[in-house]
């Protein structure tokens, strides 16, 4: 039987079965809500950037073009049928999944350099408009495009993290869009955010100060990373933590999440702790995350040119530790 959770967005419920890798979570009022929907204020620039102070996020449903997004879908789940990740056995906008697979953001990046439609949709257009409005100036995306693809199985689910740690080296002042290429309900494993979490300041004077790129030239495996047969020194980095049941627990914070729809789009800052669930459906999960600032302010290398160095050897900075 479904919970019925009330919160200041609403009434929301909630389904019974959701974990995080594998793990039950807490669906109860006060360990799992809403995320407030900021569709009355999408032309109020001043009441969104209130609210953003506010929640660390906002959640737009419906501010981008279908349609384009609708060809975006179809043209990646074309690539990802000729990767086999497709059952060709169904409709192909279905998107159901062949095989479970980890699969990794960046070894999918290639989906997002040949998909054009997808390419208006993240960085022309709505997009582009509101965070010219929003920023207040002109503004300029990263030129590297994460792409999730997610299938079932509880090795999916993306642990808790701050997204500073992996693209801190330009403004402080960058910020995630969240695009779903398709609908997203719960059960799909959609991406959740800590509530309040942005207003961690313990949190973000430690874990928040990390660059993931930065390694230990005194380590056993300083040469592995220098020459790029490691990516970094723990598997580990750059989360917060393992499992997102527990943080809610230590931070006495809810983790939000709502039913996506393609369209919607979902902006947080660098200092927003974010996680996904697990996929208990037998499709592909996809969606993109993009990253735009205001273009007079520093951007970080990595993430930057035709062929982004990203986490590679290039980006390595060694320091004595």
């Amino acid at each position: 039987m479904a919970s019925q959770l009330a919160d200041c967005a609403g009434a929301m419920t909630v389904p019974t079965g959701l974990t995080f890798q594998g793990r039950p979570l807490d669906v109860s009022p006060g360990r799992f809500g809403a995320l407030r929907a900021s569709t009355d204020a999408l032309d109020d620039f001043g009441e969104l950037r209130r609210r953003f102070e506010a929640d660390g996020y906002l959640y737009l449903p419906g501010m981008l073009e279908r349609e384009t997004l609708l060809a975006a879908r179809r043209r990646m789940l074309e690539d990802l049928a000729q990767m086999s990740f497709v059952d060709s056995d169904f409709p192909l906008m279905d998107g159901v999944a062949s095989r479970e697979a980890a699969v990794s953001a960046l070894s999918m990046q290639g989906l997002a350099k040949n998909n054009e439609p997808l390419r208006q949709a993240l960085f022309s257009g709505r997009m582009i408009g509101f965070y010219e409005r929003f920023l207040g100036g002109p503004v300029r995306h990263l030129d590297f495009t994460w792409c999730r693809v997610k299938t079932s199985g509880s090795e999916t689910a993306t642990s808790p993290h701050y997204d500073i740690v992996f693209m801190g080296r330009g403004t402080s002042n960058l910020y995630t869009s969240w695009t779903p290429l398709g609908d997203i309900p719960r059960q799909m494993g959609g991406l959740m955010i800590l509530e309040n979490s942005h207003r961690q300041e313990k949190i973000k004077s430690s874990y928040g100060r990390i660059d993931v790129d930065v390694y230990c030239t005194n380590a056993p495996d300083a040469a592995e990373i220098e020459t790029g047969q490691k990516r970094w020194h723990h598997a580990d980095t750059g989360q917060y933590a393992k499992d997102a049941v527990a943080v809610g627990l230590d931070l006495k914070s809810r983790w939000l999440t709502t039913d996506y729809q393609l369209g919607d789009l979902l902006v947080f800052g660098m200092y927003t702790m974010h996680a996904s669930m697990d996929n208990h459906t037998n499709r592909l999960r996809l969606s993109t995350d993009t990253r735009y600032q205001l273009a007079s302010e520093p951007v970080d290398e990595r993430w930057i040119g035709e062929e982004p160095i990203a986490h590679g050897p290039e980006a390595k900075k060694g320091i004595i530790c």
